[in-house]
């Protein structure tokens, strides 16, 4: 995605709920169906199925419940599935006949190209949403007229929370090795040098599901740059993988692996299990993301740390938690009704809570001395470095795979830089050209 302003671009409005219609749209070439939903609430009584992972759960449970209490003829039945096999399973689910009215999107991936999900164009000019969110906070839910390039074209879900990917550390530890906060790629492995000679874990990874591509991705467009990085996130045409940035940045962690910076059995071990790790005082730094900021943060207390990626500028991996319209809800202006309750400041004030960055900004009010004072500080920083890109892993449908595969091939010693780099970039060629 292109560089997110999220603090520093426009405000968010509190908007109510109006008359529209929302008219059909789609891009040309996608022909994906529009939301037949009104900005007016259905009056009658309507149950709504709704899907998502347990990392948006508890915030969006409380949602639903606020939502419930201002729309009681709406009854929300939520279901969770774990990260992995929700995407695996998310394009059955929608195209069964037991289809979600609401989904999570994780990427758009081939929901629109399989007509599974609802331009909501109409909806966003219904409720206008282009002036709830700064555009950059949208532009990553459009889809254009080709059907793979990101950036422009109908909106096809809408935001909630968002989130950021840095990097944890445990106070306690790092106050005993001498350790703060790095302000270069330098300074952050001489901290972890002096972690593995004192006989701590200097960087904790769970890598099952590949979040070794975190890594990988931090060190790749801190070289680089977030511009370009975010050109080849989007599908942008030209745009490669194979730059210099990202090369050093694969042998880095591969270096990593064979210096014993990174957990034995990594590769063995899942995101939440990396959590639980870290949070029993294995490890001195954690890249993961703000979704698990509340469970870091219970277990750690004040020792619970987070900064930005080091470098020049500050960059980090953030996108927003968004939801999709089903093609085959029949109760489309219910759904819609929820999508727009999402910005709300109750809604707002959820996402804060379970540890996302909210669609209100003015619900970002952390304690002073927690997690998520840092976390707020961190991304402001992002933000004014115009830092923030998108996920690698959304790339393309199938890049989620690639990257599992290719981190679990070089953390384990099986390729090297220039043969990952090599999958990677064979992978985004199949669905952007080369």
């Amino acid at each position: 995605m292109k560089p997110s302003r999220w603090l520093s671009g426009a405000g968010v409005l509190s908007v109510g709920l109006l008359a529209a219609a929302c008219s059909p749209g789609g891009s040309a070439g996608t022909e994906s169906p529009s939301a037949q939903c009104t900005a007016t609430v259905p009056a009658g009584k309507v149950t709504l199925k709704m899907v998502s992972t347990p990392e948006s759960g508890a915030a969006v449970k409380a949602i639903i419940a606020a939502f419930q209490v201002k729309y009681p003829n709406i009854t929300i039945n939520y279901q969770d599935t774990n990260y992995d096999d929700y995407n695996k399973s998310l394009n059955l689910s929608l195209a069964s006949d037991q289809a979600p009215d609401i989904a999570l999107l994780n990427s758009v991936g081939t929901t629109v190209k399989d007509k599974l999900v609802a331009s909501l164009a109409g909806c966003e000019k219904a409720y206008s949403w282009d002036k709830v969110y700064p555009s950059t906070q949208l532009a990553q839910w459009r889809l254009g007229a080709n059907g793979s390039t990101l950036g422009s074209g109908d909106l096809y879900a809408a935001p909630a929370g968002f989130s950021i990917v840095g990097v944890y550390y445990n106070k306690d530890k790092a106050a005993k090795l001498g350790v703060t906060p790095p302000k270069t790629l330098d300074e952050f492995e001489a901290a972890m040098d002096k972690a593995k000679t004192a006989g701590e874990l200097p960087l904790q990874l769970g890598n099952s599901e590949g979040h070794a591509s975190f890594a990988v991705q931090l060190l790749g467009q801190s070289a680089d740059g977030a511009d370009k990085a975010a050109n080849w996130t989007f599908g942008q045409p030209g745009a490669t993988f194979d730059t210099a940035g990202n090369r050093s940045a694969a042998g880095q962690v591969a270096d990593w692996a064979k210096k014993g910076y990174l957990p034995a059995g990594a590769n063995g071990v899942d995101l939440q299990g990396a959590v639980d790790k870290f949070t029993k005082g294995e490890g001195l730094f954690f890249i993961d993301g703000n979704w698990d900021a509340a469970k870091i943060g219970d277990r750690l207390g004040a020792n619970a740390g987070f900064f930005a990626f080091p470098g020049a500028k500050a960059t980090a991996i953030g996108t927003s938690v968004a939801y999709a319209i089903s093609a085959k809800s029949p109760n489309q202006s219910a759904a819609a009704a929820f999508l727009d309750f999402l910005h709300s400041p109750q809604a707002s004030a959820e996402e804060f809570k379970a540890g996302f960055m909210p669609a209100d900004p003015s619900a970002a009010t952390p304690a002073p001395g927690t997690v998520m004072a840092d976390i707020v500080a961190a991304w402001s920083r992002v933000n004014a470095d115009n830092g923030l890109v998108g996920f690698n892993n959304n790339a393309t449908a199938t890049m989620n795979d690639t990257l599992t595969a290719g981190t679990q091939e070089l953390v384990g010693g099986r390729t090297d830089a220039a043969g990952f780099v090599a999958a990677v970039q064979k992978d985004w060629s199949k669905t952007h050209g080369s």
